[in-house]
């Protein structure tokens, strides 16, 4: 069935008249359900000129009774016989060519003069096509898709044209259109194109979809429909970084929001003029959102940074906690690039033992992201395999909500030490053995030395829980040490010229140093969701800073 009825005729002939395709003649008549939409172009045209012809025939044999709404019946015959006469005699606005295809007379192709051939060659089957195959080719993994589609500035512009023509001729009727009356173009654009994109993809549409297509087009007549919005408001188009051009569909918007209806009829033609082009596709794109893998790690040498050791742009080692994963991961997902993030870092020469330490890293723009249980454990299994330095447990996928679990309650955690101290005084068992009965001590410590290039300046309060002493020699023993996280152990030691109070030297007022430490990250616990293909798990995750 025809969507329009008699009340619609005469804004229907009026916007074919000017250059308006029949979609967009849909939807400045408030046409809102789909299935008109998404027939062939040729036969909507058709119909459309039959459904004027009719208009035409009857009230040409009913004179004697006025035509619906007072339509003026000479403005109805002569906008109808423009149209048939067009290709004759090479005048008016459009004309049908024997092939059912629009012409105009300033171009060999009647492009739309409000969508610009959105609504026309750019939602049939050909191109969807088309957009499938780079779709296709892009070599991503996915089930579903979002579809997102850019459309040139302009389109707003010309769409408010056609609105105060419309809008003009129904006042003239004792009838109103409001813009929200209009459906949008660009939903118009979804109901046709998202069902044959499902087909052509074989993959259901869905808006929280991590992966999506997007269509941006371009047209060559941008600057010259919006230069004036320009001048008339300046305010509204300022330069902005990363725009390659002032005329954004924001600022256009908005500038159309401030301008008088009086003042852009002076400044822009009520209806719109007929295009010189047609759009043109600028880039068809295909991303996937970002996945994130979690685990924990163990970290066995005391020469190997948590990330990449980099100082004026040398770098002083080779390789990185980081790295030894993420490479791994980067090519088995075929990500674009990584973000690494921990629960707290330890020092380049600082062992990780325990549980080890929880990490996640972020791969950004994966091209494969399902992968089966024993495929994760066979990817941690040829991490492990590849260094001596590192060793990785519990490696899973886990959602971007999940990650925010791993940083929450760094400061309030307790860690776990155990240390190698060196003093400049001859020590035996009993001088050490007090340091067993001190619990829950308050020190206060400014920002170390060797940190303040990088953390800003302060003093921290944090709490020593507990500790406990090994004899070694008289120049050595073993400090085991629970803290609150966040605390500087290797200061806690040697006092950091003072700005660490109390410390192990002051408390035994003596020097002392550390000459090894390591985390051992076997403390508290959190449950955190893991993403997998058809289910939901859980991991433990914890941490806080180790120094």
């Amino acid at each position: 069935m025809f969507p329009l009825t008699e009340e619609n005729k005469h804004v229907a002939q009026l916007l074919l008249s000017t250059g308006t395709c029949p979609r967009c003649i849909f939807r400045f008549c408030g046409v809102d359900f789909h299935a008109p939409y998404k027939r062939p172009y040729k036969e909507l045209l058709n119909e459309l000129q039959k459904f004027l012809e009719t208009e035409k025939e009857e009230l040409i044999s009913d004179v004697p009774n006025p035509p619906p709404k007072k339509i003026r019946l000479q403005e109805l015959e002569d906008g109808i016989d423009g149209i048939d006469n067009l290709s004759q005699n090479g005048e008016g606005r459009v004309s049908i060519l024997e092939d059912g295809s629009i012409a105009s007379k300033n171009s060999n192709l009647n492009v739309c003069n409000v969508c610009l051939g959105i609504l026309q060659e750019f939602c049939e089957k050909e191109f969807i096509k088309k957009v499938c195959q780079k779709v296709e080719a892009s070599g991503f993994e996915f089930t579903n898709l979002v579809f997102s589609v850019s459309f040139p500035p302009q389109l707003s512009v010309r769409e408010h044209a056609a609105w105060l023509l419309v809008k003009q001729e129904m006042g003239k009727q004792n009838l109103s259109l409001g813009r929200n009356d209009i459906v949008q173009l660009k939903e118009a654009y979804k109901w046709i194109t998202h069902p044959l994109f499902s087909e052509e993809l074989g993959v259901p549409i869905d808006g929280k979809s991590l992966f999506e297509v997007s269509v941006i087009f371009a047209h060559p007549e941008t600057v010259e429909d919006c230069h004036f919005l320009r001048a008339i408001c300046p305010d509204c188009f300022k330069p902005a970084k990363n725009k390659q051009s002032v005329f954004t569909r924001m600022a256009v918007m908005k500038a159309l929001n401030k301008i008088k209806e009086e003042d852009f009829r002076k400044q822009f033609p009520c209806p719109p003029n007929s295009p010189k082009a047609v759009c043109t596709v600028l880039e068809i794109e295909c991303a996937h959102g970002a996945v994130f893998v979690a685990g924990r790690y163990n970290k066995y040498s005391r020469n190997l940074p948590q990330t990449p050791w980099i100082i004026d742009g040398e770098r002083k080692l080779e390789s990185s906690v980081e790295e030894l994963i993420s490479d791994h991961l980067l090519a088995v997902f075929k990500a674009e690039s990584f973000n690494f993030s921990s629960s707290g870092r330890e020092d380049v020469d600082v062992r990780t033992l325990g549980n080890g330490r929880p990490f996640a890293i972020e791969l950004v723009n994966p091209h494969r992201v399902h992968f089966t249980s024993q495929e994760i454990k066979e990817l941690q299994q040829k991490i492990n395999n590849s260094s001596n330095k590192i060793q990785v447990r519990d490696l899973q996928l886990v959602t971007r909500e999940a990650i925010g679990h791993m940083k929450e309650g760094e400061e309030e955690k307790t860690k776990s030490y155990s240390a190698l101290i060196w003093t400049n005084k001859a020590i035996q068992k009993k001088d050490i053995e007090f340091l067993n009965d001190i619990k829950d001590l308050k020190i206060d410590q400014k920002t170390p030395l060797r940190v303040l290039h990088r953390r800003p300046l302060a003093v921290r309060t944090r709490i020593i829980h507990s500790m406990e002493t090994r004899y070694v020699d008289e120049h050595h023993f073993h400090l085991y040490l629970k803290t609150q996280a966040g605390t500087y152990i290797k200061e806690f030691v040697h006092g950091d010229f003072g700005r660490t109070k109390p410390n192990i030297g002051s408390l035994m007022n003596m020097t002392a140093d550390i000459l090894e430490l390591d985390v051992e990250v076997n403390h508290f616990i959190v449950e955190m969701p893991v993403c997998t293909l058809n289910s939901t798990k859980f991991c433990f995750f914890g941490g806080g800073r180790g120094h």
